[in-house]
């Protein structure tokens, strides 16, 4: 591939139909998914996180999938390392870079760089989940609005670890995370051509949510919370396992509450989680909005990026 382009991103909010878009693309260019998926890391989290199965990555390759154990980390920075390596890698293969996924925090990492964060401190986040504990996630989020409203506005008041790791950044390095942030610059040798799918109207994804989370319950979904829960390493602490559905399907598993509560408190958190992609989609003036629902929708989309890959990449012209 030419340097005129780094990849091809196809985001959007959860559930809009990125991967089925990606593996439509893949059957007329050569081309391989990186993705771009905190939740997708992780091995035997599958239903909840609606993986490809094994007989589609086998077809088309896939990176970035099942290469952490669930009681593993994986960072913001271990993805922009691999990512930028993996796009090197398949352009050395004379193949396209496809980036597919919804992790905005990885997406912006990427794109803007990601800063020189000081090393965690265990006993630091021990003290502050010591004091979210007492006095609550929202008033650490609201302690972290006066000292840094900056990093506070992208941060959810419900997200404890975002909230957890400002703060302890704060601590340590004497100053703002979004100030450290500012100080980034990007690995990427070329920009990113940035599409994302959105709904014009919130209610159709909505519905779609619905049905797709009732897919993965008839599908096993709750076993598959269940196995994780069976292994003696695996607490709900686990970065792994605060992801939607995981949470609330573990909270029943324990007690918290019946299963049509945590139904609905999973289909809550999907939405809620949505509704935060859109609002930092809506923050990158880069992006190219496309509704997946639309009459035509994907063949617009194709004919749209063949133009942007013909000059770039010459092999797309006799492929798209």
């Amino acid at each position: 591939m030419a340097a005129e382009i780094a990849a091809v991103v196809l985001t959007g909010p959860t559930g809009t139909g990125k991967s089925d878009w990606a593996l439509r693309l893949a059957e007329e260019l050569p081309l391989e998914i990186v993705s771009v998926d905190s939740a997708l890391v992780y091995r035997g989290m599958d239903i909840g996180t609606a993986k490809p199965d094994r007989q589609v990555r086998a077809r088309v390759p896939h990176h970035l999938i099942d290469i952490r154990d669930p009681a593993e980390a994986y960072s913001a920075g271990e993805f922009v390392a691999d990512c930028t390596r993996l796009i090197g890698e398949i352009h050395a293969r004379g193949r396209l870079p496809l980036l597919v996924g919804g992790t905005m925090l990885y997406l912006r990492a990427l794109v803007r760089g990601i800063a020189e964060l000081p090393r965690g401190s265990a006993e630091l986040r021990r003290e502050i989940d010591a004091r979210a504990a007492r006095e609550g996630w929202p008033s650490l989020h609201a302690e972290l609005a006066r000292r840094d409203p900056e990093a506070a506005a992208r941060i959810h008041p419900h997200d404890p670890q975002r909230i957890q790791r400002a703060l302890e950044v704060l601590s340590i390095a004497g100053m703002p995370l979004s100030q450290l942030h500012r100080a980034t610059h990007t690995a990427l040798e070329a920009p990113l051509l940035r599409w994302a799918l959105a709904p014009a109207e919130r209610s159709v994804l909505h519905e779609h949510l619905a049905r797709r989370f009732a897919r993965m319950m008839e599908g096993g979904f709750l076993g598959e919370v269940e196995r994780l829960r069976s292994r003696p390493d695996l607490t709900a602490r686990h970065p792994a396992l605060r992801a939607v559905g995981y949470r609330q399907l573990w909270a029943h598993l324990e007690g918290a509450y019946d299963l049509d509560e945590a139904r609905a408190r999973a289909l809550a958190a999907t939405r809620q989680l949505a509704k935060r992609q859109m609002t930092w989609l809506r923050s990158d003036r880069e992006i190219r909005w496309v509704d997946p629902y639309a009459p035509g929708a994907y063949e617009g989309w194709r004919r749209e990026l063949r133009r942007e890959l013909v000059q770039a990449w010459p092999q797309a012209a006799g492929s798209c």
